[in-house]
């Protein structure tokens, strides 16, 4: 199942609303951090930089079988191989990791998705205890070039709501301007809602 309004621009395009890696930086993806997930990882935008910039893998999600063919192709023509690409739909059968299993995970410009809880029950799940959570999403506002359109676009606090209910604590919020927000929050072992 694909989120919904998730079709991609042109990849020329995509490039000039980002800088990924101090993007990545800023949400706190360092050496320090061994594994990741990339929630719809497109043209592999932020995982092949966070690939670069961690000590372990990054497990490259995507729904697209052309989103990860291009992923893939460019971290053989970059020479990073310790990116995971993996076709899957993650929104209705999970990641497929185990659980406990990765440090970060990234859910970026994802959370527009009709029911986001699964998709930060299933980071939950995945995360290792004091895992973190990065969440990227368009600022609200109607005059951004891009973005899902603004009856499901969510606030910074919707999502933030909605990752405190699965079982997270905020840590940070961050201006990513001009386009976007970025929230970063970490797991805790008490989960107030279970679904």
């Amino acid at each position: 199942m694909k989120a919904r309004e998730s079709g991609m621009p042109e990849e020329k395009q995509w490039d000039t609303f980002f800088n990924p890696k101090q993007i990545l930086k800023k949400m706190g993806v360092s050496k320090k951090i061994n594994d990741v997930v990339d929630f719809g990882c497109g043209y592999g935008t932020f995982a092949l930089p966070a690939a670069k910039l961690i000590s372990g893998k990054v497990y490259a999600i995507d729904i697209e079988p052309e989103m990860i063919k291009i992923t893939r192709k460019k971290a053989k023509a970059d020479n990073v191989k310790n990116v995971v690409a993996v076709l899957r739909d993650f929104i209705s059968k999970g990641t497929g990791l185990e659980g406990n299993s990765v440090d970060y995970a990234m859910l970026f410009n994802i959370l527009h998705a009709k029911n986001p809880e699964k998709l930060l029950n299933e980071a939950y799940r995945i995360l290792q205890k004091k895992g973190r959570l990065g969440i990227i999403h368009w600022n609200y506002d109607s005059n951004t070039p891009r973005g899902p359109p603004m009856k499901i676009r969510p606030k910074p606090a919707d999502c933030i709501k909605w990752a405190e209910l699965a079982g997270f604590k905020l840590t940070k919020k961050i201006n990513l301007q001009p386009y976007h927000y970025g929230i970063m929050m970490s797991k805790i072992s008490i989960r107030r809602n279970k679904k």
